[in-house]
């Protein structure tokens, strides 16, 4: 049994067609997958970019590496908690940045 058992028709002229099918190659969505998105009230944003989700993979390792320095450097006594509390929190307001601009 389908998961959508209501079907509706839609007319669309030239003008309306290309402006959802631009809004679909922003999204990646479908038309269906839009449409039903839009319906449900749900804040269509663009695709970001190929190179979002390698940056964030960066900033990520930089957290981890961080971390890693962070651990070292406790176990010797030459950092203090609170410069490597610094350093983390520049990471994750670099991360958050990265996340509201796309």
């Amino acid at each position: 049994m389908r998961t959508r058992p209501r079907c509706i028709g839609l007319w669309l002229n030239d003008a309306e067609h290309e402006h959802l099918m631009r809004q679909c190659a922003a999204t990646g969505l479908n038309a269906n997958a839009h449409i039903r998105k839009l319906i449900m009230g749900e804040n269509l944003r663009p695709r970001p970019p190929d190179a979002y989700a390698a940056l964030l993979r960066e900033l990520s390792a930089i957290g981890n590496n961080i971390n890693q320095l962070a651990h070292q450097a406790n176990a010797r006594g030459e950092a203090t908690r609170a410069e490597i509390h610094a350093a983390s929190e520049l990471v994750q307001q670099a991360w958050w940045l990265v996340r509201e601009a796309v």
